[in-house]
């Protein structure tokens, strides 16, 4: 990993730091190793005490007074809570990405759109997931709002772990890929609000929601 410029202000750490949470390097409960950190990143205890505060607020650690930092675990009912918050900006990201979305956007979400499908006929279920997080991301951004698109990034840092790597049944995967299937189709031909009501539904599903319940402290 590239270390960071000095001059580089501590968001750049508290960012580091958030996709090491999303991705599972940094686990719930676990201590934040800092000066492991320092010297990956290259960088300072303040910056990295500073960009730590930010990621207490945000809710991504839990600060010790005099021992440091810890990774904050992710509740069942932080994710309930989260969720849905997310359904909501989901549906709306929808809605306006179907009145928003240039061909460029479009173009790319379709490429990605058929590399997910190429993974859930391999039954690559890791690689279909990874895709499936950057489709959800790409309709978001589509959205073209910038403070809705900020939002959602900061929530899904926080729950991104569980929901882009939970296992799923055979029945529900099939069913995910349908939805999806409705999601390009609802692009391609701008309607914003059956995109919206797709994406309302895929999140709120209750299988999924189990699924990801189960994973959850």
């Amino acid at each position: 990993m590239d270390k960071i410029r000095q001059n580089t202000l501590h968001g750049e750490v508290a960012e580091r730091i958030r996709n090491m949470i999303s991705q599972g390097t940094l686990v719930p409960g676990s201590r934040v190793p800092e000066k492991a950190l320092c010297e990956q990143f290259g960088v300072s205890r303040t910056p990295l005490r500073e960009a730590l505060k930010v990621l207490a607020h945000e809710g991504f650690v839990e600060l010790l007074p005099n021992r440091g930092a810890r990774v904050a675990k992710l509740t069942k009912a932080t994710l309930k809570n989260t969720f849905e918050v997310m359904q909501s900006l989901e549906a709306l990201a929808g809605e306006l990405a179907g009145q928003r979305i240039t061909e460029e956007e479009l173009t790319n979400i379709e490429a990605l759109h058929y590399q997910m499908l190429s993974h859930y006929k391999s039954g690559n279920m890791s690689e279909y997931l990874l895709v499936n997080q950057q489709i959800h991301e790409a309709i978001v951004v589509a959205s073209q709002n910038d403070v809705l698109i900020d939002v959602y990034k900061n929530l899904n840092h926080r729950v991104r772990r569980v929901r882009f790597t939970a296992e799923l049944s055979n029945d529900y995967w099939s069913q995910a890929v349908s939805e999806h299937e409705s999601m390009v189709e609802a692009l391609r031909a701008r309607d914003g609000a059956t995109l919206g009501a797709i994406l309302r539904r895929h999140l709120r599903n209750k299988v999924e929601m189990s699924a990801l319940e189960e994973m959850a402290e």
